[in-house]
C-alpha cells in the first residue's frame, strides 16, 4: 500500500524543521546573557563604588597601624583636614602616635588610638561600633598601596554592614600588591563576622604557627 503526501504536508513538516534552529539559538542567547551579567556584577559594583567615592566627604579618618609611615603619613593627611577627628587602629605605641601628629601641629584632642586590633580584620572589627556611636558616616581610609585591596574589601563589607563608607587614601609603598589569596581569605573572614561576630583570628594564628 502506497502512501502519498499532499505538497501541504510536506511544507508544514518542512516548516516544523525549520523551526527548531531557532529555539535552540534562543536558548543559547539567553545562556550568554545570563553568564555575561553574572560576570559583569562585581565590575558594576566596583565602577559604582569608584563612582559613589568622587562625591564622598569623610567625617573622620581611620589608620590602619601596623607601620610607621601609615601614621605619618595620616598625620599630614589630618593637617590638611582640621576638622576631622582621628582614630588609629593599632600599629604604634599612642606615645609614638601622639609625637607623630604633635609635629604636623594636630590638634591631639583630635586623635584616638585603639589597640585592640591583631590583624587587618579586627583592625575594623573593633572599632566599627566606636565609629557608628559616633555618628561617623564616611572615613577616609589610611593605609599603604600594597595593602589597600585587601584594606577596602575588608572595609567596605565590615563597615559597610553598619552604613559607614570608605574613601581609600594611600601612599606609595614601592611593594607589589598583596596577593588576592589574602584579599579572598579576608574578604570571606569579614562576611564571616558578620553573619557570626567572629573573625576568626585565631584559625589564622594556628595556621601561622602550622598547629
Amino acid at each position: 500500500m502506497t502512501i502519498h503526501h499532499s505538497d501541504q504536508d510536506y511544507n508544514y513538516q518542512t516548516l516544523g524543521k525549520r523551526r527548531s534552529p531557532p529555539r535552540r539559538l534562543s536558548k543559547w542567547l539567553w545562556t550568554g546573557l545570563t553568564v555575561t551579567g553574572i560576570t559583569a556584577i562585581p565590575f558594576l559594583w566596583f565602577g559604582w563604588r569608584e563612582l559613589e567615592n568622587s562625591w564622598i566627604k569623610p567625617d573622620a579618618i581611620f589608620v590602619l597601624g601596623g607601620e610607621t609611615e601609615r601614621e605619618k603619613f595620616a598625620a599630614r593627611l589630618a593637617g590638611k583636614h582640621p576638622k576631622l577627628p582621628v582614630w588609629v587602629s593599632g600599629g604604634a605605641p599612642v606615645g609614638y602616635a601622639k609625637k607623630v601628629f604633635a609635629k604636623e601641629n594636630v590638634d591631639l584632642q583630635r586623635l584616638h588610638v585603639d589597640r585592640n586590633a591583631v590583624d587587618t580584620v579586627t583592625n575594623f572589627t573593633t572599632m566599627v561600633e566606636t565609629l557608628k556611636q559616633a555618628k561617623v558616616k564616611s572615613v577616609y581610609l589610611v593605609t599603604s598601596d600594597d595593602h589597600m585591596s585587601r584594606s577596602r574589601l575588608i572595609g567596605e563589607i565590615i563597615f559597610g554592614s553598619r552604613g559607614i563608607a570608605v574613601k581609600p587614601v594611600s601612599f606609595v609603598s614601592n611593594r607589589p600588591d598583596e596577593s588576592w589569596q589574602k584579599v579572598i581569605r579576608d574578604g570571606g573572614r569579614s562576611i564571616f563576622w558578620i553573619f557570626t561576630g567572629k573573625t576568626g583570628a585565631h584559625w589564622i594564628k594556628d595556621y601561622k604557627r602550622g598547629f
